[in-house]
């Protein structure tokens, strides 16, 4: 078949067919384009892969004889200011300085001690601090996340006044960044950022906090009672936790305050402080006006009352055996069979009755 029977053809086909053929060339188009554009791509990041790796071989090994360079005689040893003068000549390059503040980080997360601090003071002379205050006015919140990371990382402390700028940002990766900060490098002094919060700290935020203060174990730990009464609910539920993990007895009076508060689940988070700090004072209160609480905050006095029962509670102990709470009746029954045995066995078989009901 010649071009003039192929052309003769198309021009006496129907229009759905010249159509499908026209899609089907502009398609097959695209896909050779884009079989080139990814073959361009692959052989680019493959170039680019040896090009990082090389600099970072390089700058690994710069490092490392820094480190090693020191002594204690002078901050930067003539072998060490040799090489902060190389690494300088690279930092104005954004490609190399990557490289190099990657390296950094890494090292950081390794060492610690006196090499530590040393990898701290070079950042500084490097001029790196700068670029991570630089990311701190970037529009780009996850910029604005990595600057604080770093600062934190590095641990930068006279910059704080800065980072504290962002403590009600409206993106929340944004704020954790500043808290952590905060706490990693203040431990309780930190948390004074809890005075002014306004948005909400996530269950997650609080166990990262929690832990980041127990690892740095400082014994100067802070007046929780100004929190306790904070207006921002997840304020309060984070400080309820404090005083169970670092025993706040002192704040006894604000804690039986919060059995009266307005938020369900800082009433159920208070009830579990109380019971782990064993204040009896508050069964009273938490007895005349059990039937009035929720099934969640009746949960939470029961388990207490495991901690904290006296022979005198047996009475209220005993009427809760017909609860209308499977859950509360099994831990009534729980915390009979711990305080006698014996007379557990008189109430099993009333018991089961009630489970059966």
């Amino acid at each position: 078949m010649n071009t003039n029977d192929i052309l003769g053809y198309f021009e006496n086909t129907s229009l759905i067919i010249k159509l499908v053929w026209f899609f089907s060339g502009i398609f097959l188009t695209i896909i050779c384009l884009l079989a080139f554009y990814l073959k361009y791509l692959r052989n680019y990041l493959r170039a680019n892969e040896k090009i990082v790796d090389k600099y970072q071989a390089k700058y690994e090994s710069y490092l490392v004889t820094y480190l090693y360079a020191g002594n204690d005689n002078e901050a930067f040893s003539p072998e060490q200011l040799k090489i902060i003068d190389k690494l300088k000549k690279s930092i104005a390059n954004p490609f190399k300085r990557k490289i190099i503040v990657s390296i950094l980080l890494k090292l950081r997360n390794e060492i610690s001690g006196e090499m530590g601090e040393s990898i701290d003071k070079l950042f500084v002379k490097l001029g790196l601090l700068r670029y991570s205050l630089a990311k701190l006015r970037n529009k780009k919140w996850e910029v604005i996340a990595i600057g604080i990371r770093e600062l934190t990382q590095f641990k930068i402390k006279a910059v704080h006044k800065i980072i504290m700028n962002n403590i009600n940002h409206p993106k929340k990766e944004v704020r954790k960044e500043m808290q952590l900060y905060l706490v990693y490098l203040y431990a309780f002094k930190g948390l004074d950022f809890l005075n002014v919060l306004q948005t909400s700290l996530s269950e997650w935020d609080q166990i990262q906090l929690l832990e980041i203060l127990q690892i740095n174990n400082d014994t100067q730990i802070a007046d929780i009672r100004p929190w306790l009464k904070s207006s921002n609910d997840s304020v309060v539920v984070f400080t309820l936790k404090l005083a169970k993990v670092y025993n706040q007895f002192e704040a006894k009076e604000e804690l039986i305050e919060l059995l009266h508060h307005k938020s369900e689940d800082v009433r159920i988070n208070t009830i579990s402080a109380l019971s782990d700090l064993n204040i009896f004072e508050a069964k009273n209160i938490l007895k005349n006006n059990f039937n009035e609480r929720s099934h969640e905050e009746q949960i939470a006095f029961i388990k207490m009352m495991a901690n904290v029962y006296e022979a005198g509670d047996k009475p209220f102990i005993l009427e809760q055996i017909h609860h209308e709470n499977s859950e509360i009746r099994l831990l009534i029954m729980e915390i009979l069979k711990n305080i006698n045995f014996e007379e557990y066995a008189l109430y099993e078989a009333e018991f089961k009755k009630a489970l059966i009901a």
